[in-house]
């Protein structure tokens, strides 16, 4: 059962600018337009084949927070071993496939605490993707998925928190429910942030930033609307600005 505890006062802003670049260049010229200070960034499948682990220690090195998006799904030993080298690679945040298992979970917290304590650095965020903001219940059903999305979200959360994870991704649209059965302290990223009048594009379960944190997220995963801006530094700006924050 959660606590009443209170939410933990954030410090950081709540935004994860998606560096979703075809390769290396792009990705560090738009970072350069970019304040680390303001926002951490997202390096994802694509960019991370194209570009390799370089990539994500010459963003380290610059000042930013990496989010290392690469969803590990294995069996516990390869996955737990993926996350270690994430961990080595000074990730600020990585992820794996809650459905991947408690087992698999489990792993992967333990390779992550024991890379960080060898290191002697931080640990990185550990968190577990829930249900894609690209699939809806009929997409869900198709797989074999028995209940809506929200349902799925749920049971895979607490799965997670009892693999000792730090938090999931999942649909803004289910935060709410997630915060309440958590607890304060679980940290909840949410993709699929899109600010009022921006299209969906290709996510099917969305929301504003600002809905995003009231139902509880605590991270804002924002891509299209401020990376195919004129200019980046001033669509981030403008979110944060309607947060009410200024970092």
């Amino acid at each position: 059962m959660p606590t009443t505890e209170a939410r933990p006062e954030r410090t950081t802003s709540p935004v994860i600018v998606a560096l979703d670049a075809p390769d290396e260049a792009p990705a560090l010229r738009l970072a350069g337009r970019l304040d680390p200070s303001r926002c951490a960034v997202k390096v994802g499948k694509e960019l991370f084949t194209a570009a390799g682990p370089g990539l994500v220690r010459a963003l380290v090195a610059r000042g930013f927070r990496v989010f290392l998006d690469l969803k590990f799904h294995d069996i516990p030993n390869t996955c737990a071993q993926a996350c270690a080298a994430a961990t080595r690679l000074g990730a600020w945040m990585l992820n794996v496939h809650a459905s991947g298992g408690a087992a698999m979970m489990a792993a992967a917290r333990r390779a992550v605490d024991d890379a960080a304590a060898a290191a002697g650095t931080a640990k990185p965020l550990l968190v577990a993707v829930t249900v894609l903001t690209s699939l809806g219940d009929d997409e869900l059903a198709a797989i074999g998925v028995q209940g809506p999305a929200a349902a799925q979200a749920l049971r895979l959360a607490r799965l997670a928190q009892g693999a000792g994870l730090d938090g999931v991704v999942c649909s803004a649209l289910e935060a709410a429910a997630l915060r309440a059965a958590c607890g304060p302290s679980f940290q909840l990223v949410t993709p699929g942030i899109r600010p009022p009048g921006s299209a969906a594009q290709d996510q099917a379960r969305v929301a504003t930033p600002q809905a995003a944190l009231a139902a509880g997220a605590d991270w804002l995963v924002v891509g299209r609307p401020i990376t195919a801006a004129p200019d980046p530094a001033a669509a981030l700006d403008a979110i944060l600005a309607t947060l009410g924050t200024t970092a």
